[in-house]
Formats: structure tokens, C-alpha cells, sequence
């Protein structure tokens, strides 16, 4: 918690929940970044099913990417995420999804992408 918290919600707000043993409901570690989104229980289900369908239509080479270089912007000066993005660019732009996606733009269709 004294790792990943002050990165998620800053140092201030981590500090005294952590010294006040403050007590957060799900709206509230929403809405301080502790979490991306929570549903209710009666929605939980069908919400997540939702999410994964939406993940599953988009490029996952281009998802890869994007969760290396933000799992590595943690560690990273400035210099080495922005050379680390521009490898990923390149990459990125290397695959069949990327094509994908500039046709469907120009064609302005919803992109079909196949994860290649």
C-alpha cells in the first residue's frame, strides 16, 4: 500500500489514509483514482461482461503496447518513456489492426480488427 497508493491518489491523501485507518466505500476510491470504476452488485456482472466485450473488439497488439509503456512510465525518466513510445509507434504501426483502423477512419466504418 505505502508503494502503490501515493502513485494512485497522491502523497497527501495517501498519508492520512493510511495514519487514519480511514475507511473508503467503492464511490469513493472511484472518484480518488483508486480504482478506474465500480458497479453495484446487481450490475457487476453484466457490466464487466461489457468492458471485456468492448477490450475485445479493439487492437490487442496496440493494448500490449500501451499497458507496457505504462507499466514502465512508473520506472522510466522522461527520456526513456518517449524513446519507449516511439518504439511502440513504430510497432504499432506495423500491424494488420493498424491498417484496420486507417481504413475504417477513411471509410468511416467501425474497424473490424483481428489482433494481428
Amino acid at each position: 500500500g505505502t508503494y502503490f497508493l501515493p502513485r494512485l491518489i497522491g502523497f497527501q491523501k495517501a498519508s492520512a489514509l493510511a495514519m487514519l485507518g480511514d475507511k473508503v466505500s467503492a464511490e469513493e476510491a472511484e472518484r480518488l483514482g483508486m480504482i478506474y470504476k465500480y458497479f453495484s452488485a446487481e450490475s457487476f456482472e453484466e457490466e464487466t461482461w461489457k468492458m471485456a466485450a468492448q477490450l475485445a473488439k479493439m487492437p490487442t497488439k496496440a493494448l500490449a503496447l500501451t499497458k507496457e509503456a505504462l507499466n514502465q512510465s512508473l520506472t522510466n525518466n522522461l527520456e526513456e518513456q518517449l524513446a519507449l513510445e516511439s518504439k511502440n509507434q513504430i510497432e504499432a504501426a506495423s500491424t494488420a489492426d493498424y491498417k484496420e483502423g486507417v481504413n475504417a477512419f477513411i471509410e468511416k466504418r467501425k474497424p473490424n480488427f483481428k489482433g494481428e
